[in-house]
């Protein structure tokens, strides 16, 4: 017990000092070092897209302004762009000391990852359907207020559980830090509306989902991404999954290399496949932009965490383009475009994420790339 005490207080300290504001750029390329972590071990075989480099547009136009492109990349303090189209590498580039091989943490960029999974373990058998109440598979939900909420529900961040992203998190991550496993915090929770009438944002859902998977298949979330994904899809490098009390972060604890954030985008490009093997259902990724229910379309309730819609752990913008984001806190990005063929991958360190239309003048930049290829 002696010396349990202050490695935890060893791991608090690193933990938070590495979201201080000088330190984000090298704690994102280094976060699977700096919190216990788990390797995900890559195949024996890598798929290279070609390359046919082009330069980005100048500047994009957002609203009635005119941004330079290098300028908006600088102060957002990218750290990784990548352009695909077509299978083809369009442009490539790294700041602020990354590189191709560079491990840059998704934070809740792995979000759309524990969704793809539980659409693997459903197709599997594992569990019957998203309309299955939560407390089927996470007994210490049991009991409780939250057991007969929906998979879905949860998906979809509509669970009605009362958590504020913005003033509950920062405590949440404290206890878990000091050694509380998530889910037993979230047991202690209460309803703050009916299940799956508003969407409201909140990180937990997540992590619920994540008990869901590991509990129904018997598996770590690192260990059935390894065995479905990561060895399948012709990845270059290793992944690591940040570990909580010797549990996967499902709400945000990947660290993956640029391109490979795009070879799994790819997957969701060709409906499910890779080299004609389906990795992930079809029917899953059609579910999981579909947002026809009113309260997952983009604008509802007029608040920042709804400015696009919402399906199972993808954010969906207003237009008919067929585009789907998976997005991070510090502004990290996959884009999906499947009108064009095309998947962006950005990371980032930028502090100033949550400012007014950021996310939206960051669409309107991948929507400028998009038009000029």
């Amino acid at each position: 017990m002696i010396n349990v005490i202050p490695k935890k207080i060893k791991l608090l300290y690193n933990s938070l000092s590495a979201f201080k504001r000088d330190n984000l750029a090298n704690s994102f390329q280094t976060m699977y070092q700096i919190q216990p972590s788990k390797r995900i071990n890559k195949g024996s075989e890598v798929f290279y897209f070609e390359k046919e480099l082009e330069s980005l547009p100048k500047k994009f136009k957002f609203k009635e302004e005119k941004i330079s492109t290098d300028k908006f990349i600088e102060e957002t303090n990218t750290t990784g762009i990548i352009v695909i189209s077509n299978d083809k590498i369009k442009y490539e580039n790294y700041f602020l000391g990354a590189n191709e091989n560079t491990l840059l943490s998704s934070n809740s960029v792995c979000k759309s990852f524990v969704s793809a999974l539980l659409g693997i373990a459903i197709s599997e058998g594992y569990i019957n359907s998203v309309n299955e109440p939560i407390g089927n598979y996470v007994p210490e939900l049991k009991n409780t207020e939250l057991e007969k909420i929906s998979i879905k529900d949860c998906l979809q961040m509509s669970s009605g559980i009362d958590f504020d992203e913005d003033t509950d998190m920062s405590k949440m991550s404290i206890s878990m830090l000091l050694g509380k496993p998530a889910i037993k915090y979230i047991s202690k929770l209460k309803l703050e509306i009916q299940p799956g009438t508003l969407r409201k944002y909140s990180s937990i859902n997540t992590e619920i989902i994540g008990e869901v998977i590991t509990n129904a298949t018997g598996c770590s979330l690192s260990d059935y991404l390894e065995n479905k994904i990561w060895k399948r899809i012709g990845v270059e490098n290793d992944a690591y999954w940040t570990l909580s009390n010797n549990k996967e972060l499902a709400m945000g604890g990947l660290s993956i290399s640029l391109r490979d954030y795009a070879r799994f985008a790819k997957i969701y490009l060709n409906n499910g496949k890779f080299n004609n093997e389906q990795i992930i259902p079809s029917k899953w990724i059609e579910e999981s932009i579909d947002i026809r229910e009113y309260h997952l379309r983009p604008g509802v309730n007029n608040d920042s965490y709804n400015t696009f819609g919402y399906g199972y752990k993808w954010w969906i913008p207003e237009g008919n383009e067929k585009e789907f984001m998976a997005i991070g806190i510090y502004s990290q990005w996959i884009y999906i475009n499947l009108s064009k063929n095309v998947i962006i991958v950005k990371t980032s360190a930028h502090p100033g994420f949550m400012d007014k239309d950021h996310e939206l003048k960051t669409l309107a930049l991948f929507r400028s790339i998009v038009g000029n290829l």
